[in-house]
């Protein structure tokens, strides 16, 4: 190996431990962010009410703040926690796994629907040991739609969603069918309470003094306030409990559009970084990409420490691949490194995967496209030998020995089979078919080929009657 190939392949290395250096300096303060954002509930506020915001979609950062708000509470030994929910919704998955949460809890809750407990947002209501309702406010309409909005008329899905909402009515006695007419266009369901039939292609969704007649409110009352005069705790100190900044920001970087954004943003940047060195920017930019990706799983609860230890892994085996060859192989394992590091650390390993093939497609386009723009600077250019052998620069390319194709000659040294002959004026290397010539015998050139002139001995006359 060249110097200049050498010099390259260490400038590379190093460039690559660089970017695994500023990779950690972004992602550790990020998780000790997360760290202090945790903190140990007050034993000051036992009996409190705790008051716990659900005012945004459904989706995975809620259900790690939830987790954290309800565990402050029960280790606080709270009288009560309000669930104030505003809500349109969300994945039908996190819902399970909050509206569990929010059965387990070991303090009473009450489910305070301060706009609209919509599709999942019901189903957390439902969860809650009461419900109430402010005037003006709605509950239901839970059926399963697509990503798109669409409804989604899957028999299984709409079965299962519809057992779901049924199960989570009957916990506190409510009417199960009308649960599962908020999920099920198809079902036929009378409301006697209200005077009204649900028919087919229609889903309930009751307004705060329906819900009251027909059991899906225990009390319609206009604040939070009103909820706990109600509940007899009026006396108690109130504890509100708001995501913190962290959790703020991993609820935003969790969400599936942003988390693709961030993992093509991570890709490319880092992609192009190495691919076309000495900007910089893009491998700042494709790492802080991947920091946050990493940080908002790590605040919702997703990914661990392990998770990001096997990413670096991934990324570092990936650099070395570039500048140190080995068939494939470190390559191989970088890829399968980095996919095991972000499907570890997320909440749906399906969802990741389809997430990571979106984002590697998207990443390659914009490579791609960046890499041709700047290939005269590619880092493949530095193992390639530029330097031509032009005229310009002093270089004299061979003459042609075409014309001597058949001329006469003497040999100065022996063939053995490759030796000297004189040819015209001028001492020439010529070989022969494979038999000796001895000095001084004439030849004739019968083949030129590039510089290789082949000749074959001829009687003294021939070449004497050719000279003449």
């Amino acid at each position: 190996m060249g110097a200049a190939t050498t010099g390259a392949v260490r400038a590379g290395i190093g460039r690559g431990l660089r970017l695994m250096a500023l990779l950690m300096l972004i992602v550790l303060p990020l998780l000790g962010a997360y760290a202090g954002s945790v903190r140990a509930a007050d034993n000051s506020s036992a009996g409190s009410v705790y008051v716990i915001p659900i005012q945004q979609t459904v989706q995975s950062g809620l259900a790690s703040f939830l987790d954290r708000a309800l565990t402050e509470a029960e280790e606080a030994k709270a009288s009560l926690i309000v669930l104030d929910i505003d809500t349109p919704g969300g994945r039908l998955d996190t819902a399970e796994e909050i509206g569990k949460r929010i059965r387990e809890s070991s303090v009473p809750t009450v489910a305070f629907v301060s706009g609209k407990a919509a599709s999942a947002g019901a189903y957390l209501a439902l969860n809650a040991n009461d419900i109430a309702m402010a005037p003006g406010t709605t509950i239901g309409a839970a059926m399963i739609v697509d990503g798109s909005g669409k409804p989604v008329d899957h028999p299984k899905l709409v079965s299962f969603w519809s057992e779901e909402m049924r199960s989570a009515a009957e916990l506190n006695g409510r009417d199960p069918a009308i649960a599962a007419g908020m999920v099920d266009p198809a079902r036929v369901v009378e409301l006697k309470a209200i005077g009204e039939t649900k028919e087919k292609g229609e889903i309930i969704s009751l307004s705060a003094d329906k819900a009251l007649k027909v059991g899906y409110a225990d009390k319609t009352a206009g604040t939070v306030e009103e909820v706990i005069a109600w509940k007899g705790l009026s006396d108690r100190s109130v504890v509100e409990i708001h995501p913190s900044l962290a959790e703020k920001i991993a609820t935003f970087v969790t969400s599936p559009g942003i988390a693709t954004i961030l993992l093509i943003v991570g890709i490319a940047g880092v992609a192009i970084e190495l691919l076309v060195p000495g900007f910089g920017v893009p491998g700042i930019i494709g790492l802080l990409g991947f920091g946050l990706y990493f940080f908002g799983q790590s605040i919702a609860g997703f990914a661990g420490m392990e998770s990001l230890v096997v990413f670096l892994i991934g990324i570092g085996l990936l650099i070395v691949e570039v500048f140190v060859p080995s068939f494939g192989i470190l390559g191989i394992l970088g890829i399968a490194g980095v996919i095991t590091g972000i499907t570890m650390g997320a909440y749906d390993t399906g969802n990741a995967l389809r997430t990571l093939g979106t984002s590697v497609l998207v990443a390659s386009v914009i490579v791609a496209a960046v890499a041709y723009l700047f290939r005269k600077k590619g880092v493949w250019n530095r193992f390639i030998l530029k330097d031509q052998l032009t005229t310009d620069q002093g270089y004299v390319p061979q003459l042609s020995r075409a014309h001597w194709l058949g001329q006469y000659g003497e040999t100065v040294s022996a063939l053995r089979p490759s030796g000297l002959a004189l040819i015209g004026d001028q001492r020439v290397d010529v070989i022969s078919s494979g038999e000796f010539i001895e000095q001084g015998k004439p030849v004739q050139v019968v083949s030129v080929d590039g510089t290789r002139i082949l000749v074959k001995e001829i009687e003294r006359t021939t070449a004497n009657l050719n000279k003449e």
